[in-house]
């Protein structure tokens, strides 16, 4: 999945290059320019499909490029959950000391 901040730079980036207008390229990508204007907000994540379909018709294409996850084995996230498991330990032993009746200036 396409995280949101990144598609929106993404498109705003390649209409801005290509010299086109939100309705410009919202008619060549068969779509609404106020849905190309939530995606390049960032208020809307466009599915990958929709994503492709939208940098042709601004002349670019996309390249996907993947990476194994740091905690892609059982190993790797079960020594992540004992740690996190230590740290809230530790974090108990030193509890928030604050007057419970907080003034401001």
């Amino acid at each position: 999945m396409v995280a949101s901040a990144d598609a929106a730079v993404t498109l705003r980036r390649v209409r801005l290059s290509a010299g086109l207008s939100l309705r410009a390229l919202a008619e060549r990508a068969n779509t609404s320019h106020a849905t190309v204007a939530a995606y390049e907000a960032g208020r809307t994540i466009p599915r990958v499909d929709t994503l492709d379909r939208i940098l042709r018709a601004a002349g670019f294409v996309s390249d996907i490029v993947t990476s194994a996850r740091p905690d892609a084995t059982d190993g790797d996230r079960e020594a992540k959950g004992r740690e996190l498991l230590q740290v809230l330990d530790l974090a108990a032993q030193f509890p928030a000391r604050h007057d419970p009746r907080i003034t401001f200036p």
